[in-house]
């Protein structure tokens, strides 16, 4: 796989998108924070399995770098309540969409990201909720988290595979960057169908992408009751945003 690209341009606008509105991104976390705490817990013990599941397209290489810096706090904050494996999933090019095996230390997963660099082409979030399927078909998942801002395909296509991840149990954590109404309206209902949760974060807003990181993997690893445990904590360096904004 070719090495990383020097391409650092900022994330392509789309005609008619505009700036979220802070105020307003802040509302939907918390949404999601809700949203995930009414989720049921893990009950057998085991560790968390999260798939994380990235849009590898051009415009995203700078999404991609945030994303490799800040996957280590998934781990860090599940290290206390069980552990966590991830598997990383992306997709970019014309037909390429591709996993690895599935790790539970983030040297590993972040050595993993910056072998990959952005290339164009169009979203195949179909092809990540058919390979989340059947690895959950194999063993149990916990959470599938996806960070994108573009869906072009069938959104139909997209509700039926979500409904069967419904039917297994495994929730979808749908983190949109930036505003764009087609995008919203599919990653709401996979959401939907799948008991997940859907959040908007701002462009480059690294502290918003991390909060929701963690507050997923904190529920793929203890379920509802280590998000309620997360969101009492008010350590100072290391605090998630998210969840200390909860009452």
């Amino acid at each position: 796989m070719s090495g990383k690209s020097d391409d650092t341009r900022a994330p392509v606008k789309r005609p008619g998108e505009t700036s979220p509105d802070p105020a307003s991104a802040h509302s939907e976390i918390d949404a999601f924070v809700k949203r995930a705490r009414a989720l049921g817990p893990r009950t057998d013990g085991k560790r968390g399995r999260l798939v994380f599941a990235l849009d590898a397209t051009m415009s995203r290489q700078p999404m991609w770098d945030l994303a490799c810096t800040l996957q280590a706090e998934m781990f860090e904050e599940t290290a206390a309540i069980g552990g966590l494996d991830v598997q990383l999933i992306y997709y970019r090019g014309i037909s390429e969409c591709r996993a690895s095996q599935w790790v539970s230390d983030p040297k590993r997963l972040a050595g993993l990201m910056e072998k990959i660099d952005c290339r164009g082409g169009h979203t195949q979030i179909g092809r990540v909720l058919e390979h989340v399927r059947k690895e959950a078909k194999l063993e149990k998942i916990d959470a599938l988290v996806f960070v994108g801002d573009a869906m072009e395909e069938a959104v139909d296509d997209l509700c039926a595979k979500a409904g069967e991840l419904g039917l297994l149990n495994v929730p979808a954590f749908m983190f949109q960057e930036n505003l764009d109404p087609i995008a919203e309206r599919a990653f709401r209902e996979i959401a939907r169908l799948t008991g997940g949760a859907w959040c908007r974060f701002d462009a480059g807003a690294g502290g918003q992408l991390r909060d929701l990181l963690r507050a997923a993997a904190a529920y793929a690893a203890g379920g509802r009751t280590a998000l309620a445990d997360l969101s009492k904590r008010s350590d100072g360096a290391g605090a998630v945003k998210l969840l200390g904004q909860m009452r």
